[in-house]
């Protein structure tokens, strides 16, 4: 399976669901390729500081943030791996282009923030452009860096407004704001590896892992 990770608004949390998605696969016995198509290489540093750390198992990670080499390397090396995790940066860029054309799903982050869900209106005509050119990919949004609360407003409007965009399944499988994500993520670590655990934290990255399977 290969998943891409993508919004052309920055700041929503790409890198880090990229990061754990990939490790939690990897521990369920998957040989995993984690690809960072951003220039500015925050999920490859994430593993190499796991790699330093010898924490297992280790993650195979790759930085492509040129579309063709990105389209090339992954095209030739595609059935060498059980899932292929494609993060790409916060703009319109090769990279992303080319991670919708090779992906089986599309995972969109958005945070409850008005601008953030206007900018999916960007994401929604590159879903429309690669399925111009292709067949089969599976777009879905999924809120992330949620308010913490359950009855947040923010959060339901943000949802509500999402689910009016067609190219896109929304997922009822929020990722909250959590120190847990960041703090695991920025040590190239799950938050099931991160002590002390958050038990909310692992609930939530493995509720949203089975929704993108189970679809």
């Amino acid at each position: 399976m290969i998943v891409a990770i993508a919004n052309t608004k920055g700041g929503v949390g790409k890198t880090t669901l990229a990061v754990q998605i990939a490790i939690a696969r990897a521990r369920a016995g998957r040989d995993v390729w984690l690809i960072d198509g951003d220039r500015q290489g925050t999920a490859a540093a994430a593993i190499a500081i796991r790699s330093e750390g010898e924490t297992i198992p280790g993650i195979a990670c790759a930085q492509y943030p040129d579309g063709p080499q990105l389209r090339a390397q992954v095209q030739q090396q595609r059935n060498k791996w059980d899932d292929i995790i494609i993060d790409v940066g916060g703009r319109d860029s090769t990279a992303l282009r080319a991670a919708l054309t090779l992906a089986d799903t599309l995972l969109v982050p958005f945070a409850p923030r008005s601008y953030d869900v206007w900018a999916l209106d960007d994401m929604a005509a590159l879903v429309d452009e690669a399925n111009s050119v292709r067949d089969g990919l599976r777009a879905f949004a999924v809120l992330n860096l949620a308010d913490p609360g359950e009855q947040s407003t923010d959060n339901a409007e943000a949802a509500a407004a999402v689910a009016e965009v067609p190219q896109f399944q929304y997922l009822s499988t929020p990722i909250r704001r959590r120190k847990a994500f960041s703090n695991a993520s920025g040590a190239g670590l799950s938050v099931s590896e991160l002590k002390p655990k958050d038990a909310k934290a692992i609930a939530e990255i493995d509720r949203l892992i089975q929704s993108i399977l189970n679809v």
